[in-house]
C-alpha cells in the first residue's frame, strides 16, 4: 500500500472515529498518510446538458476523442452500468447513457472489442439487462454481455470495522485485469453507506461478485451469498476506508456519470428522482467524481472516501486545478436530499 502505514490509518479511522479532530477534517488521515503533490496537473472534465442522454454522453467525450483512443489501444473496453436492482429503473443505468458510450467509441475506433459486464447487487444480472433494453444495443452495435458472477475472480481483502480483520472477498477479474479499459457508467445517487454513488464506488463496490441464486429476502436460494454485502457491511468508517484502500488497484479508466435523472434522499434504492439533467465524464476519475459531488451541493470536504483519495493524490480534487470543458458547475448545482442516516455517515467533520 502506497505510503500508507495499513495499522495507523486502520486504528484511527476505523476505531477512533469519535475521536476525530472537528479542527481538520482529515485528522485521522493526515498523519499515516503522506500527501502527494499534484498542484501542477489539470485535468479535464467534460460537463453537458441536454434533453437527449445518448447525446448528452457523447458530446462531453468527444473533446477527449484522442486521449481516449490512445488510452484503450489493444484492450477490451468494458463498460460497468451501475445495477443495483434488476427491476428498478430510477436505480440503474440507462441504456441511452451506454449507446451514447457507445456511438463516442464507433466514432474512434472499430468496435471489434466492446463488452457490458455487470454483477447485479439483488437478482440475475442478465435479468436486468433485459428489463433495462441493454439488448437492444446490440441490434445497432457489436457489443456482448457478460455477467461478471459467472466469470472469473480474485480474492482480496477487505476491512471491516466491527472486529478490525480483513475479510476475503471476490473481485471480479474482468475489471482488475489489466487488459481491461474500465469505463464506470454510473447513475448520479445519493447512497445511504457512503453519502453518493459515483464512477469509483460503482466499480469498487460493484466488482465483488455472488453466488447464481443470490436475492435478498425469501427468494434467496438456500447457502447461496454475495461478497457485495460483505463490503457494504463493513460499517461507514470500514466502508470509506475500503473505498480509499481499492481504490489504487480497482478504478475506472473511464468516468462517465449520468445525471440526467439523479437520485436524492435514501439512495441506492429507495430514493426519490431529480430532474438534472447534467452529464460529467473524464479520464481522472477523481476529478469526475469531485464535480459530480458539487453538481449535488454536497459539502466535499465531508466526503472521507473522496477526501482521502484526494489526500493520497489519486486524481485530481482540488475544481481550481479541473478544466471544465462544456457548461459551467455554478450553473447547474441542484442541492440533494440526502439520506435519512447520513449523520452516522458523515465520519469527517467539515471545516467552517
Amino acid at each position: 500500500m502506497n505510503n500508507l502505514n495499513r495499522r495507523h490509518f486502520i486504528r484511527t479511522s476505523l476505531l477512533a472515529g469519535a475521536a476525530v479532530s472537528v479542527a481538520s477534517p482529515l485528522a485521522a488521515f493526515a498523519t499515516s498518510a503522506r500527501s502527494v503533490n499534484t498542484s501542477q496537473l489539470k485535468s479535464g472534465v467534460g460537463l453537458t446538458t441536454g434533453d437527449n442522454r445518448a447525446d448528452m454522453v457523447f458530446r462531453a467525450l468527444l473533446p477527449y476523442s484522442r486521449q481516449i483512443r490512445q488510452a484503450i489501444g489493444n484492450r477490451r473496453v468494458v463498460l460497468k452500468p451501475n445495477n443495483v436492482s434488476i427491476d428498478i429503473p430510477l436505480c440503474a443505468t440507462h441504456a441511452d447513457t451506454l449507446e451514447g458510450i457507445l456511438e463516442f467509441l464507433k466514432s474512434i475506433k472499430k468496435l471489434d472489442n466492446v463488452v457490458i459486464a455487470e454483477s447485479a447487487a439483488n437478482g440475475p444480472t442478465l435479468d436486468g439487462f433485459s428489463n433495462y433494453g441493454y439488448f437492444r444495443l446490440a441490434r445497432k452495435y457489436p457489443v456482448k454481455f457478460i455477467d461478471l458472477d459467472k466469470e472469473k475472480y480474485e480474492i482480496l481483502h477487505v476491512f471491516d470495522e466491527k472486529d478490525f480483520r480483513p475479510h476475503p472477498v471476490r473481485f471480479s477479474s474482468v475489471l482488475l485485469s489489466p487488459d481491461s479499459y474500465v469505463v464506470s457508467v454510473a447513475r448520479m445517487k445519493t447512497h445511504d453507506r457512503a453519502v453518493a454513488t459515483l464512477s469509483l464506488k460503482n466499480i469498487v463496490f460493484g466488482a465483488p461478485v455472488k453466488d447464481e441464486g443470490f436475492t435478498f429476502g425469501r427468494n434467496r436460494r438456500e447457502g447461496s451469498r454475495s461478497d457485495k454485502a460483505i463490503v457494504h457491511g463493513s460499517g461507514f468508517r470500514g466502508i470509506n476506508y475500503n473505498l480509499y484502500d481499492m481504490s489504487s488497484r480497482l478504478h475506472p479508466h473511464l468516468a462517465v456519470i449520468d445525471g440526467f435523472e439523479g437520485m436524492e434522499g435514501n439512495g441506492p434504492n429507495n430514493g426519490t428522482p431529480v430532474d438534472h439533467r447534467v452529464c460529467v465524464v473524464s479520464t481522472d476519475w477523481l476529478a469526475a467524481d469531485r464535480v459530480g459531488i458539487e453538481l449535488m451541493g454536497i459539502d466535499h470536504t465531508t466526503v472521507a472516501w473522496l477526501t482521502y483519495c484526494a489526500q493520497a493524490g489519486r486524481g485530481t480534487a482540488d475544481l481550481d486545478r479541473i478544466e471544465i470543458t462544456g457548461e459551467k458547475i455554478s450553473d447547474h448545482i441542484i442541492r440533494y436530499k440526502l439520506s435519512d442516516n447520513i449523520d452516522k455517515q458523515l465520519i469527517l467533520k467539515s471545516q467552517a
